[in-house]
């Protein structure tokens, strides 16, 4: 998972291997994402871009954003001159299906991630009127590499249960992706490991242990 670009999905993994049952490789997978955003990481500063994207297949007979089996995500980056310093992606405020539909529309969806995510209003949030990947370029080229690692990697069988994991993934992956060293990521992923509550496959399946913290999901 930190070695290759792209990562590994759990039926590579358990080719790589050789284990007989998928469900085992699914769980280490899963056990490790839970662990590459750590609790309490530092907020996005600087110059900041936040955008929200719909994540997920074609709907028949579906228009606009009414979706049954779409995400929305948020994703706000860094400026580093005319590049992207780090990045932070998820389903909302604390995956809060409330978020989903937002009570003060698109701007106030933006704003709201971008309070929980960067450290200070005052450090310059950016977000468009209207959707406009000329006016902000960073977070529109984010949210296409999140689209197709998704559907690389991954096919596109992602389950929305556990995004907000995935989304940790490659937050953790992108924001580490100029290290010269693999092995200070295998390092770190370890360090934080051994920090996060236990999460045994049933938990995971049963999703008492989602984001949003809500034991039904």
């Amino acid at each position: 998972m930190t070695a290759q670009k792209n990562g590994a999905s759990a039926l590579g993994q358990q080719r790589i291997l050789g284990w007989r049952s998928y469900t085992t490789a699914w769980t280490w997978l899963h056990k490790l994402r839970r662990a590459m955003v750590r609790p309490g990481r530092d907020r996005l500063s600087g110059r900041v871009e936040v955008e929200e994207s719909y994540v997920g297949g074609l709907e028949e007979g579906v228009r606009g954003r009414q979706v049954e089996t779409k995400a929305l995500v948020a994703v706000a980056c860094e400026e580093d001159g005319r590049g992207i310093g780090r990045q932070s992606a998820g389903l909302g405020r604390g995956g809060d299906p409330a978020w989903q539909c937002g009570p003060h529309g698109r701007m106030g969806r933006i704003h709201g991630f971008g309070d929980e995510r960067v450290r200070s209003r005052s450090d310059g949030v950016e977000a468009a009127p209207e959707p406009a990947a000329e006016l902000l370029p960073r977070v529109h080229l984010v949210v296409s590499l999140l689209k197709r690692w998704l559907g690389g990697t991954h096919q596109g069988a992602v389950s929305l249960q556990h995004l907000d994991y995935y989304l940790d993934e490659f937050t953790f992956r992108f924001n580490r992706r100029k290290s010269r060293s693999r092995g200070k990521l295998f390092d770190r992923l370890l360090q934080q490991a051994v920090v996060v509550e236990p999460a045994p496959y049933k938990v995971m399946v049963g999703g008492t242990l989602a984001k949003s913290g809500d034991p039904n999901l």
